[in-house]
Formats: C-alpha cells, sequence, structure tokens
C-alpha cells in the first residue's frame, strides 16, 4: 500500500519562500512520476510542477524561475523550493505519484497561504 506524506505548508508574506516535502512509502518503483498540484478556493485542481524518476522536469508557466522541484530517488521524496511567493500562490499544495502500469496516489495536502 503506497501512501504519501506532505509537510511543509504554512503562512508566508509575499516575496518570501516556502519548502513542501513529500514522502511516499510503500513499493514505487524505478519508473515513476512525482509531482505537486494545487487548488485555490473555487477553482480546479491544477499542476504545479512535476518530474519524473530519470529527473526530467515540467512547470506551469506561472511558477517557472520561482519554485524549483527536485526529487530523492533512494528516500522516495519529492520537494518544491517556492521563492518568490505571490498571494496567487495561495491554495492547497497536493503530492501525487503515478506508477508505470496507471496507479495513481495522492497526499492529503498541505495548505499555503500568501498574505501580509
Amino acid at each position: 500500500q503506497v501512501q504519501l506524506v506532505e509537510s511543509g505548508g504554512g503562512l508566508v508574506q509575499p516575496g518570501g519562500s516556502l519548502r513542501l516535502s513529500c514522502a511516499a512509502s510503500g513499493t514505487i518503483g524505478s519508473l515513476n512520476v512525482m509531482g505537486w498540484y494545487r487548488q485555490a478556493p473555487g477553482k480546479q485542481r491544477e499542476l504545479v510542477a512535476d518530474i519524473i524518476s530519470r529527473g526530467s522536469t515540467n512547470y506551469a508557466d506561472s511558477v517557472k524561475g520561482r519554485f524549483t522541484i527536485s526529487r530523492d530517488n533512494a528516500k522516495n521524496t519529492v520537494s518544491l523550493q517556492m521563492n518568490s511567493l505571490k498571494p496567487e500562490d495561495t491554495g492547497v499544495y497536493y503530492c501525487r505519484l503515478r506508477l508505470a502500469f496507471g496507479s495513481d496516489y495522492w497526499g492529503q495536502g498541505t495548505q499555503v497561504t500568501v498574505s501580509s
């Protein structure tokens, strides 16, 4: 049974930084995609960034140059370093893991609030 546990959300002022982390437990194999999504109030969940097990990354245009996704395959973790945060980055951030044969897992979500 695969589980994802997120940490690192919180309240930060505009221009500040936060780092989110997600740890996967269970058997996830060597080929998979880990990523971060977010959902703002009244909006659909959207991709923020993802990274495949070999290291290629993909970012939403709105976060390019400000956010950096990384992973540690030995520890089955994925992190999201968020810099120059804006109020529009506010939302619940979810970790997602997609395995090679279609299994799809989500974390419970962590709140990020950017406000002065």
